[in-house]
Parts: C-alpha cells; structure tokens; sequence
C-alpha cells in the first residue's frame, strides 16, 4: 500500500532521490540515493504503489512502501517507460535502430508481466510519438497504432488481435477513462484538400462511419491533440496549424472544439484572437478552462454547452492547473513569461493569492490538493536549477537550489488514486513558512537624458482587463453585465454619439455667420469662395487649428506633451493669419 504522504522524486545530475512530501520535506532514507548521472527516466504508477527507474544498465521496478526490488531488466538504452492503470504490465522503449546492412532491427518496444518479470510480447515502435500502448482504466482493452490501423488487444493477451478499426492514415486516438464500455477518440488529418476529422466509438462497434457516436471535421489541422473529461461524456480537441497563413502568429493556428458522445458538436467561440495556450478540463467533468488570445491572454471558464461562465480578463498566462478536486484552478505565466500565478476558489470565483514563481519550466499540483511543486530543469534552463514546494495561499514551504553547475532534470510526485485526499475548506489567510515570499522584481523604466527631470507619465503597451467581477459596474443595475452585453452597450453609446456629432455639425452649417471679430478663428462657420481649391485650403487650416485647440486643451490638464505637439501649437498664429488672408480675399 502507498505511503500516506505523497513524496518527491528529483532526478538530475546529482543522480535521483525522494523527497517526503508535506510537512516534513527531509530527503526520503528507505529508498537510497542512487547517485549516478546516468539515470534517464522515472515513474510511478499509477496509485503510487511501484517505482520504476532505468539508470543506463538497468531498469528496476521497487515497491515505494518497503522499497523492496520487485525485478530488474537488462535493458541499457531504455530511455521511456510507463506501467499499466492496474499495475499488470510495464511498457519500455529503447531507440529504434537498423542493422548496418540494412535490414530490420530488432523490437524495441517491450511488455512486461510485473508480476512475473515474464516479457509478454515485443513490437516494433520507430517513432517515439505515441509509443506506449493505450490501456482502458480496468485493463479489459488495450490499443495501438499499427500503419493505418487501431489494434486492440484484450485482457492483456498480446499474441492475439480481439479488434481493428481501419482508417486512412489514422495519427493518434485515446481511450475514454473510467468504467466500461470504453470509448475511443480518433484523429485522421487531412488530405488532398479534404478536411481533417476527430470520430468518436464505443468499442467494439467500429462497423462503417454510421456506427461512430460522434464526427467532427474542420480544415486548418495538421496536428490535434484529444482530452476526455473523467466521466467519458466529452471531448475536447485542440485543432493547430504549424504556420498561420495570415502572419498573425508566430505559433501558427488553433481552433477549440466541443464533441459530446450523444452526439452534438460545436466550435467554442473564443473572444480574443491568438494563440491557444492550453485547454483543460476540471476534474468535475462539467467544465473547462481555456488560456487563449495574444498576450495579455486572456482565461475563461465554459461550462458543456461552450457558454462562457467566468471572464478572468487578461494578464501575463499560458497555462492553467486544476487541483485534484477541482476547487482551486492555477493561472501561470512560465516557460517564456516571468512565473506569475493566480491561485483562484474555483467556487466563488475569488482570487487567494498571487505567488510568483520567476523561471519556473515545471508545475504540478501535489495529490492532497492543497500544495503544489515548481521546478526550474535543464535542459530549457541550465542555470537556476531547483524546485519550491508552496502552498495554495501563496507561502514557500520548501525550497532547494542545486549546487554551481548541477541540474535538474526532472521532477515528480507520486500520485494518488482519486479520492485519497477529500478536498478541504479554502482558507484566504496565508500559511506561517520559514521561507520568505518570492516578490517579481521590477527594474526602472529607461528615461532619455531629457526626460529625467520631467514628471513620470505611466503608459502601457497593453491595458490589461480585469477579471468579470472585478470590472466597474455600469448603471445602476446590480447584476453584472455579461461581455455580449457591454459590446452591445459600447457600439450603442459610439452610434449615439457619432448621430450627435453629426447633429451639431448640421446645426453649425446652418446657423447665419455672426460677425468675423466675436468669433474665435478655430470655429468660423464655414464660407464657400466659389473656387474650390481655396475652400480645401480654408477646410484644411480649419483641422489644424481644430486639433491646436484640442492639444491646448490637454496642456491646460497637465498632460506632458510631445516636441511635435508643441511644434504644433508654435504653428498657430501663421495658420489663423493664412487662414484670415484667404477669407478676406473673396
């Protein structure tokens, strides 16, 4: 049985340990430090109960309560491995490689019994996409990619293939979680001008396109990347482009996509353009979040029919982490942006803290839901490397720097079968730590020479908008207005407006001309010479000194002005004369 405490598994160049989990953090002693630099890849199952390393002789399978070793395989290149939902097999993969002559190599991709240590059969797997077979969670079905083929085993009988399903140039599929009857989620691009497709089946009826529950086609795909909620009832597809046409994006092109297994289909409106940053589902199944639009991006919560249910505005994100029970969801900004997070009560909709976490590649939250762990690894950064252990209100628990010139390569927790830790009552008052709280540091704005004396003027790039309910509200209504509300009530207030405008300026052409001297030059009605060149000279002196007025206006509230600006307003007295001369002259 696992460990009630979830632990830490680092690997790096310092070799790889475990680390106990919360509130301890003291380096695990039942399992000893292996310190060699050549271990390339850990994993847990899938309830945390085994552990399995290879470390470039070996790869070894121990059980993480007593740590006793369970078996141990000669398998030096393996470089990927990956255990059964219910701990029956042991998936590894080494590098596919021909012989000199040129004919076929042998299987890289081998299954075994982890309780026997028996290999159960051995396939050939070139690709490192998509190599590991995809178990049902109750391991009654198990399927893989064969050429244009879905193979499907049962019971975990490899010598014999229960099921196909046949598609052109099918390129990836998964299997729906929980219990039977298992779906399957397939993605065929598309070719020669057709579009591509995502199908989804309930195994085994796999008879013909009328026997699928579901299709979805769209153009603009050369990738896509399928999620199931954990009640099997949708799926959400990541449709993207490698290059976008248009040149708006340097990341090429995304659509979202909503598929229900009854059937219905739709395409969610996303309402800023841009890039799709990341799509996941909450652990609920009856909602999702979506992080999108060029930055500031923008993060919205869309509930199963795609209406958007809460608006968190824009800011400095790519990312978004649902805790296990779904209450608490993560805003970050990593990888390229500065490792800003909001941790909100998924709830109420309430912001509980803003940690910031500066360089961070890794995140993932810890099983009890409460504390989660970021990481700094190589090789996306070398320098830096280390990991924080947090908790949700913002307070750093645990720190660990790496020593000059080590790294960290990877970082994970053990995970836990769901249910293990019930979720708890969010509390908004951080939680006492030893460690001081990271703070973003800022650098001052670079000001020419000429400006240092001046008063600062703030100005943005971009004007980030606030989350839905922090917006000020409008009217004298207290419910907020929803996004299609405001639009609407922002073109209407533009329209009423320009009518105005239009109004006055009908008025003023219609009003008789009072005398020349009682009235400022800038708003002589206007007088036609006949010729129409000069009244093109006369309408042009007109703007300028309409927007000289404007610009004087803004000097009198304190706004700094620009050199331009103020060559403009120096202009002044040589257009109302140039402008008087020409009105005098017919």
């Amino acid at each position: 049985m696992a460990l009630s405490t979830p632990l830490l598994a680092v690997r790096g160049s310092e070799g790889f340990y475990l680390v106990n989990g919360p509130p301890s953090f003291t380096e695990n002693t039942t399992l000893q430090r292996d310190f060699g630099k050549n271990c390339k890849f850990f994993t847990f199952s899938k309830d945390g109960s085994l552990f399995a390393w290879c470390n470039g002789e070996k790869v070894n399978i121990v059980n993480v309560a007593n740590t006793e070793l369970l078996h141990s395989f000669d398998l030096p290149k393996a470089v990927c491995l990956e255990f059964s939902p219910k701990n029956n097999v042991l998936a590894t993969w080494q590098t596919y490689t021909t012989a000199k002559d040129g004919t076929a190599g042998t299987p890289n991709l081998q299954l075994y019994d982890v309780k026997t240590g028996k290999c159960l059969k051995s396939f050939i797997q070139k690709k490192m996409q998509n190599w590991c077979p995809c178990w049902a969670d109750d391991e009654s079905i198990c399927g893989r990619i064969v050429n244009n083929e879905l193979h499907f085993f049962e019971n975990n009988n490899f010598d014999t293939i229960a099921n196909k399903l046949h598609l052109q140039k099918i390129n990836d599929f998964v299997l729906s979680p929980g219990p039977q009857p298992s779906k399957v989620a397939v993605y065929v691009p598309g070719s020669k001008g057709g579009p591509s497709f995502v199908r989804l089946y309930q195994y085994p009826n796999f008879d013909g396109p009328q026997s699928a529950l579901a299709n979805k086609s769209f153009f603009k795909a050369d990738k896509a990347t399928m999620l199931w909620n954990n009640k099997a009832s949708a799926v959400l597809v990541i449709a993207s482009t490698e290059v976008d046409k248009t040149g708006a994006s340097y990341y090429g092109e995304q659509t979202l996509h909503y598929i229900a297994t009854n059937g219905e289909s739709a395409v969610v409106q996303l309402p800023k353009n841009g890039p799709i940053y990341d799509v996941v589902w909450n652990p609920n199944s009856t909602e999702f979040c979506a992080v999108y639009g060029f930055m500031p991006a923008k993060a919205t919560v869309f509930n199963l029919k795609c209406d958007p249910l809460f608006d968190f505005g824009t800011g400095p994100r790519n990312a978004a982490y649902y805790s296990s029970s779904g209450n608490i969801l993560v805003l970050a900004g990593f990888g390229n942006l500065r490792g800003q997070m909001e941790v909100w009560d998924v709830k109420n909709y309430k912001l509980i803290s803003k940690p910031v976490a500066s360089d961070s590649t890794y995140f993932a939250w810890c099983p009890d839901g409460e504390h989660f762990v970021t990481a700094t690894c190589a090789p996306r950064l070398r320098v830096g490397n280390g990991y924080k252990i947090w908790h949700y209100t913002g307070s750093v628990l645990h720190k660990y720097e790496v020593p000059p010139n080590a790294e960290i390569w990877q970082v994970s927790w053990q995970p836990f079968l769901d249910g293990t830790f019930p979720a708890k009552i969010i509390t908004y008052q951080a939680v006492p730590s030893e460690l001081p709280n990271a703070e973003l540091k800022t650098g001052q704005a670079y000001r020419p020479p000429a400006l240092r004396n001046k008063p600062v003027t703030s100005s943005k790039l971009h004007e980030e908008e606030p989350p839905q309910n922090m917006k000020p509200q409008l009217g004298n209504s207290d419910k907020p207005l929803s996004k299609m509300a405001l639009k609407n009530q922002r073109k209407h207030e533009a329209k009423k407006a320009a009518k105005q405008e239009a109004k006055t300026d009908g008025s003023q052409e219609s009003t008789p001309s009072p005398a020349l001297h009682n009235v400022p030059r800038s708003t002589v009605p206007p007088v036609t010479s006949g010729d129409p060149e000069i009244d093109k000279k006369i309408k042009n002196l007109k703007k300028k000194l309409k927007a000289i007025e404007q610009l004087k206006d803004q000097a009198a509230t304190g706004k700094q002005l620009e050199r331009n600006q103020l060559e403009k307003i120096q202009k002044e007295a040589a257009l109302l004369k140039e402008l008087e001369d020409l009105e005098l002259g017919f």
